[in-house]
């Protein structure tokens, strides 16, 4: 698979990820080179293109091994772990995002030109670069999307080595490559054109792409709930401006189908709160109905779904049940 240049990405990429276009996504491109190619996706789409800034934190003696990143708006991920390990104080710690920080700030100055960000929080995101390396860096942009609130991630490149596309699959939800090609060694080995994109060309791109307010009331997200070692089907629902998702303990073998359910979830959503409506039980564990009153086992499974909906949206989760969901 051979690209004649960002561009010719960009529209195959387009072509791609055309089924997206119904759930209202934003694109964001990620500065510079990837840029070009979200801008044909955004337009495919029929979305607001927007860039993610992110800034790598790295370890002073090992600038390549990241410790974590940092985002607009005060977002910032830490690898504890690596702090640790790395035995960094607080002070290089604080050192390194002092510097990542500024160079972050200039650059987002820069490329937006006094546009606005795109509010990520209870969107569906689709996170594009002109291709993958290491992964490193398309990591932690799904990272800090994920801090900024987004419900889903998908990171879409055109081409990308299998290791990579590994680790990017971890922190998002879906990753979409054109091409994974054998003999990887760089992207820029991938296209015909691969020269640089200026800053000049960022600014003008984002220009170009209008900004459309996502839609008043927006539907849900279908996504897949681990919780005991199952992925159990859900809807997650973040209105504008949420504080907090409330997560429905379906009762007596309710699903997240039920109509009553689904009129307190949309009274819910309208006053502004979050909702996660999954189903607690297996298709085949619903046919016996001991399991409907297996309250510990159920219980196990709602704290599991509750951990897991922390790994996707840093708001506040509360419970709502009735019957054997209460219980």
């Amino acid at each position: 698979m051979l690209f004649t240049d960002r561009d010719d990405a960009g529209r195959r990429l387009g072509t791609e990820l055309a089924r997206y276009a119904v759930g209202h996504p934003v694109v964001l491109g990620l500065p510079r080179g990837g840029v070009p190619v979200a801008f044909h996706v955004a337009h495919a789409l029929g979305a607001p293109l927007d860039v993610i800034v992110v800034r790598k934190l790295g370890v002073p003696y090992q600038p390549e091994l990241a410790f974590g990143a940092i985002g607009e708006g005060g977002v910032r991920v830490i690898s504890e772990d690596i702090v640790r390990r790395g035995r960094l104080t607080p002070r290089d710690v604080a050192a390194v995002e002092e510097a990542e920080q500024a160079e972050l700030t200039r650059r987002a100055a820069r490329y937006r030109a006094g546009r606005p960000q795109e509010d990520l929080r209870g969107r569906t995101v689709i996170v594009v670069d002109d291709g993958i390396a290491t992964g490193a860096t398309a990591a932690a942009a799904c990272q800090v999307v994920r801090a900024q609130g987004a419900a889903r991630i998908v990171m879409a490149v055109p081409v990308a080595p299998p290791d990579a596309l590994a680790r990017v699959g971890a922190v998002s939800d879906e990753v979409v490559c054109l091409g994974s090609p054998p003999g990887f060694s760089s992207v820029g080995q991938w296209y015909r054109d691969f020269s640089q994109t200026p800053d000049e060309e960022v600014v003008a791109l984002l220009a170009q792409s209008p900004r459309r307010p996502p839609p008043a009331e927006r539907s849900g997200v279908e996504v897949a709930v681990e919780a005991a070692g199952l992925r159990l089907p859900g809807e997650l629902t973040l209105p504008p401006g949420a504080g907090a998702v409330v997560v429905f303990a379906h009762g007596s073998g309710s699903s997240r189908r039920s109509p009553r359910n689904r009129r307190v979830a949309a009274d819910l959503n309208r006053a502004g709160l979050g909702t996660l409506l999954f189903d607690l039980l297996t298709p085949a564990e619903e046919a016996d109905r001991s399991n409907v009153f297996d309250v510990d086992a159920l219980a196990a499974r709602l704290a599991a779904a509750t951990a897991w909906l922390g790994s996707r949206t840093p708001l506040p989760p509360a419970c709502f049940g009735a019957s054997t969901g209460a219980a």
